[in-house]
């Protein structure tokens, strides 16, 4: 991994974002940086299963006690208050230097984002600033724009800050809504159309001003 960025990756679900990340790695669109570590806060999230079929480090950081990986991936409990020291120490031991949130379901403090200011990127399934902010995640996103009736809707990659999808846009894709849409249906459009193309590009060019000290 000579002069590439060191990436982790955070998540706590499927992992469809982060198979779109290895394949943009594996593809060549991610070339001037690398992921390296994955770290979920659930033990039984399929993410673990893609990082582990990837060769990729992992590592379990959970407030959940009595958490068990059957994957064999370690183990790390903690409570409330020492859960982001956890995660900060993992990064932080290896050297990471860009921070994706790839469905990663917690809100991170200030005293977390401070730590890595304008080093953690998220992608959000809507054009900020619509239905965005705090309990807007996931389907429920869809939903808003389907009750709203909106006729474009998309994702944003963003810089995270202490405020939910408060950070500096780095990119946006537009995605056109269509005449019987239900929120999984849009919400894969969305994915396939906007979330898998501009996130892995956008962590490519984050890494590549990182890789040669420029800024974005």
């Amino acid at each position: 991994m000579d002069n590439k960025a060191r990436i982790a990756v955070l998540v706590s679900g499927g992992g469809t974002n982060l198979q779109a990340i290895i394949d943009a790695q594996n593809s060549g669109v991610i070339k001037s940086g690398e992921v390296c570590l994955v770290i979920s806060n659930k033990a039984d999230a399929y993410a673990l299963q893609r990082a582990k079929n990837a060769g990729i480090e992992a590592r379990i950081i959970t407030r959940k006690k009595g958490a068990v990986s059957e994957l064999g991936i370690p183990v790390t409990e903690c409570t409330r208050e020492t859960f982001e020291d956890e995660i900060i120490k993992a990064i932080d031991e290896k050297n990471i230097d860009i921070i994706v949130l790839a469905g990663f379901m917690c809100i991170l403090s200030e005293k977390f984002t401070s730590h890595y200011e304008e080093r953690i990127l998220n992608v959000h399934p809507s054009l900020i600033p619509s239905f965005c902010g705090e309990g807007f995640y996931g389907l429920k996103v869809h939903e808003a724009a389907l009750e709203k009736g909106v006729k474009v809707t998309g994702a944003t990659v963003h810089f995270v800050n202490e405020i939910p999808d408060g950070g500096r846009i780095i990119a946006q894709k537009a995605v056109c809504v269509e005449d019987g849409d239900t929120p999984e249906i849009l919400q894969k459009r969305v994915m396939e159309q906007a979330e898998w193309i501009i996130l892995p590009e956008s962590i490519e060019r984050i890494s590549y001003e990182r890789v040669h000290n420029k800024t974005v």
